[in-house]
This record gives C-alpha cells, sequence and structure tokens, in this order.
C-alpha cells in the first residue's frame, strides 16, 4: 500500500473528495485505486480556517504499479505503508494451572483477552460487580445513596476508565502494532471505527459498557471464567514463589483458597488495601510520582469558539484542547483526561474521603467541558519515603476535600478560589455533575507554592483559550487519582521479585490511560505465553 499524508480537506466534503485529492496527489486516476483506508484524521484550526487533514493509504492494481510509483515519486508526503501486525504469540507448552488475573479494567480484561485466544482459560477475579450491577451501583451512590466501598466509579468490570470519557489516545510508540490492535479488538465488540484514525479517539461510557459485556461473552465461549464480588485478600508463597491466594466471595462474607501459580495484579490505581496487602507480604514496591489538583469547567461552547476560531458547523465535534505549564517556582502544571461536552463525577472509593473525575457519553453532547488541571507532586512532597507515603498524600486531600463538602462535591468558582471565600451561586453556567455537590472554600487543599502554580497557569491558560480564566469557571475537589501514587517493581520477563506474580497496568504503575494499560495486558500475557 502506498501512505499519503497530509491531504486538507473541508469539513463538509465526503470519503469520495478524500480519495480523489489521494488520487490527485498520486497523478493517477481514481479507477487505479482498489482499496482505500483512512489512517489518521486530525483537525486543524489555525488561522481562521477550520479542515480536516488525512493520512490515509491506497491499494493499486498491483504491486508493480505501486512500486513504478513510488520509484517516480517527488512528493514527500507520499511513501510506502508498512503497519505493524500484531500478533499474540503461540504458546509452546501451556501451564498445567489456569492463570488468575486481578482486576477486569483495560489491563486485565486484554491481558484475559490473550491468554484466551491461546487456550489459557483464565480467571478473572474482580471486586467489583458486572458493568450492569456496577452502572446501578453507582447510579444509586450519585443519587445520595451509600458508598459501596467494593463497588464504584473505581471498582468493577472495565475498572476506573468505565466512568470516563473512554478516550483511546496514548503518547506510547507503537511498535509492534500492539496499541491498533487494542482499537481494532474495540471495534470488533462495538465501537465506531472512527477510533482507529482519529487523532484524538474516544468511545464513550455509554458504548464502553456494551464493548465490555461482548468482549466478556467472548472470554468466557473461550473457557476463561469471571468472578465478580471477589476480592483478593492475602497471597501464600513457597520458596519466593506464588503458590495459592486468598479470595472473598464479598456477597456471602465467605474465604476460601485458589492456587495460583500464575497471577497477574492488574489491580487498578485505587486498590489501597491491596497495595497495603503486598508490601506486608515483603512484594517489591517502590513510591512514583502522581499529580492532583482540580476538575475545572467551562462552557463547552466557550471552548468550541477558541478552539475552532468561531467556525460552528455540524461536521465538527465538541472541541478537545490539551494545554501544559511550567510555573516560575519549577511546579509542572496540566490539563488531564479532557472531557468534551461531559460531566465531573464523584468517584470516591473509601468512606470519609472524596476524590472527583470526569465522564461523557459517546456522543459528548453535555453543555460543559470539563478537564482535571493538575499540579505534579513527586515523593519529595509526601511525608515518610516507605512505598505507601503517596496513598498517605492522597488520603489526606481526600479526607479534607470530604470534610470541606460535608460528603458531597465541594465546589468553589475561581475567583473566589484566588480571594478564599466560599462561593454563594453560580455564574453565567451550572455545573454539570454526577453526584451530590456543595460550595465550599477549597483553597486551603494545596500548599502555596501549589497554589501559586495553578493560579499562574490558569491565567496562562487564558492567554492560550479565551475566557478559560473566567471568573465564573468552577472548580471541583479533589482530583487525585491521575494516576498509581505506587510502583510494583518487576523485571524482564515482567515478573515481581514473587516468581509467578506479574504486575500489570495503571495500578502497577505501568500505564496511564484505557489504552496504555491494555497494551500492558498484552505484554504481560506475552510474558506468560512465551513462558
Amino acid at each position: 500500500m502506498i501512505k499519503i499524508s497530509n491531504i486538507k480537506l473541508d469539513i463538509d466534503k465526503d470519503i469520495n473528495d478524500l480519495k480523489e485529492k489521494a488520487a490527485g496527489h498520486l497523478r493517477i486516476s481514481v479507477g487505479e485505486i482498489t482499496d482505500f483506508v483512512i489512517v489518521r484524521r486530525s483537525i486543524d484550526a489555525r488561522r481562521g480556517r477550520v479542515c480536516f487533514v488525512y493520512s490515509v493509504a491506497a491499494t493499486l492494481k498491483s504491486e508493480g504499479a505501486e512500486n513504478a510509483l513510488l520509484k517516480r515519486n517527488k512528493d514527500k508526503s507520499v511513501s510506502k505503508y508498512n503497519p505493524d501486525i500484531y500478533e499474540i504469540p503461540i504458546p509452546q507448552n501451556k501451564p498445567d494451572k489456569r492463570p488468575v488475573i486481578v482486576g477486569c479494567g483495560p489491563a486485565g480484561l486484554f491481558c484475559a483477552y490473550a491468554l484466551a485466544i491461546r487456550g489459557f482459560k483464565p480467571i478473572i477475579i474482580e471486586r467489583g460487580k458486572d458493568v450492569d450491577s456496577r452502572t446501578e451501583k453507582v447510579s444509586e451512590f450519585w443519587n445520595g445513596g451509600a458508598l459501596d466501598t467494593n463497588c464504584n466509579v473505581s471498582f468493577g468490570e472495565g475498572g476506573a476508565g468505565t466512568f470516563s470519557d473512554g478516550k483511546l489516545n496514548t503518547s506510547i510508540k507503537d511498535k509492534g502494532g500492539r496499541g491498533r490492535f487494542v482499537l481494532d479488538t474495540f471495534v470488533k465488540y462495538g465501537a465506531s471505527d472512527e477510533i482507529i484514525y482519529d487523532a484524538k479517539p474516544h468511545i464513550g461510557t455509554d458504548v464502553l459498557k456494551d464493548i465490555l459485556k461482548n468482549m466478556r461473552e467472548e472470554i468466557i465461549s473461550l473457557g476463561g471464567e469471571y468472578l465478580f464480588n471477589t476480592r483478593l485478600d492475602a497471597i501464600m508463597m513457597e520458596n519466593s514463589s506464588i503458590k495459592s491466594i486468598r479470595v472473598c466471595d464479598i456477597e456471602n462474607n465467605r474465604e476460601r483458597i485458589m492456587e495460583a501459580e500464575t497471577l497477574v495484579l492488574a489491580i487498578g490505581h485505587s486498590a489501597r488495601d491491596t497495595y497495603e496487602m503486598l508490601l506486608n507480604n515483603d512484594v517489591s514496591m517502590k513510591p512514583k510520582a502522581f499529580a492532583v489538583g482540580f476538575r475545572v469547567e467551562h462552557p463547552q461552547e466557550m471552548i468550541d469558539d477558541s478552539q475552532y476560531s468561531h467556525v460552528k458547523d455540524e461536521h465538527l465535534p465538541p472541541a478537545p484542547y490539551k494545554l501544559t505549564f511550567q510555573a516560575t517556582n519549577g511546579r509542572s502544571v496540566y490539563s488531564f483526561c479532557m472531557c468534551p461536552g461531559g460531566f465531573v463525577v464523584n468517584a470516591s472509593s473509601e468512606e470519609g474521603r472524596i476524590a472527583v473525575n470526569g465522564m461523557s457519553y459517546s456522543k459528548r453532547d453535555g453543555s460543559n467541558a470539563n478537564s482535571a488541571i493538575i499540579i505534579s507532586v513527586t515523593p519529595d512532597d509526601f511525608e515518610g519515603d516507605d512505598a505507601l507515603c503517596g496513598v498517605r498524600f492522597q488520603r489526606k486531600i481526600e479526607e479534607e476535600a470530604y470534610r470541606i463538602g460535608g460528603g458531597k462535591i465541594p465546589q468553589q468558582l475561581y475567583k473566589d478560589y484566588k480571594a478564599g471565600r466560599v462561593s454563594s451561586a453560580y455564574g453565567e453556567f451550572e455545573s454539570a455533575t454526577k453526584g451530590q455537590r456543595t460550595f465550599g472554600d477549597v483553597s486551603s487543599l494545596f500548599s502555596g507554592d501549589m497554589k501559586e502554580a495553578f493560579i499562574e497557569a490558569m491565567e496562562y491558560f487564558g492567554t492560550r483559550i479565551s475566557g478559560f480564566d473566567r471568573e465564573d469557571a468552577i472548580l471541583s475537589a479533589i482530583e487525585s487519582r491521575t494516576s498509581a501514587p505506587v510502583r510494583i517493581n518487576r523485571d524482564e520477563s515482567f515478573q515481581s521479585n514473587i516468581r509467578g506474580m506479574y504486575p500489570c497496568g495503571e495500578g502497577a504503575g505501568y500505564a496511564g490511560g484505557i489504552t496504555s494499560a491494555a497494551m500492558d495486558g498484552l505484554k504481560v500475557a506475552e510474558a506468560i505465553i512465551n513462558g
């Protein structure tokens, strides 16, 4: 195939127009193209003109015709297209014991999927519920019901990404085609094929739920097994190797021992009790840097106007943004998990503590945009130097946020945050939240230099997106679960210091989103398959 890059097309044009433009770049007729696919699509809104920018791949009638065209070609935007095609390894030998995977977020899901395809019949244990039952639990909580500490926005089928925007972009280089395999798999089980080529692909929590169910059914059909409402409580070892685990059937409060000579820890970034249990069993771990901050809301229309230069067109999706800033005091401040047309959600998982996240549905048709505006923190900011010092840091600010809001999401307008006073009313727009909310003074949550960095960044971001630093921008506290505060050490074989134990995904400190976690799940599956 031949790749043609940087094709600019007006936003109201269709696939036939794109094909004609591609043929024009190649100086051939459209009829000479036998196959045609979009490789990448992005939006260019610079200089007051909004257009789509495409990279495409075309197959000509013969390989000879392609080679001849490439030989005479002088256009730098035209090149040979050889995408990496990912294949799950073929096992030489299958283990006597079925592998056990703890957690069915994207890391655990894709590890289980790859192992199931190769006949390993994995057992997946998940402390939360299946996605439909979990959705009911979360909805009850958002409407004022009790928090279920085992089934919530952080725990349950799909992991923390289930109640999110479902963003699939990643900065990880896709050597070997794992990222493309993840996207293709999502499409196979229900996602739009646009995620394969969009520069900033997303699924949306509503569509993601169906994909999870479809993949679960496939894994089960291949001999895999799901054990929901099942929590890992202890590990048993022999000669520094994993031998079995103790799990708890949460609904019936019954414990049992399971054989587990191969144990994948895809536990997610909020499994703090599991971190403690592992540390007590001398599993090698260390604290790591992460970031904390606020969910910041603006009217989506304001973001669209700024990002699209006031161009309005039905073909344009709600606009995202990505912002970074280095404060004068050295702190890094940046946007994270931006949700166009989304909601701020109560993502708490522990009693007496509150955490927030962002969520969008597939259409992203809500009235507000929100993003985490977060400040980097390192182990130097934490009290102590043990592996769980970052967890204690998170818990402390979550407890204070809970106190400020009386158990509800505490919110403050930006002008009042700077003044250190409780807001009395929203400004020109109201918050879009899932979960109960209240006004409170969250300006005391961070130390002086962190607050200074946040305000300095907000003012700078206002020069990048008009109105970003508006007085009635809404801050919700506290965004504390941006990534794991812990790394569970592993070697080149992907095993921890306990043989047979495979730390995996975001909760183990090796990923930072749905796609990167899924890719890490595939890497761990490969390590298990290759023995």
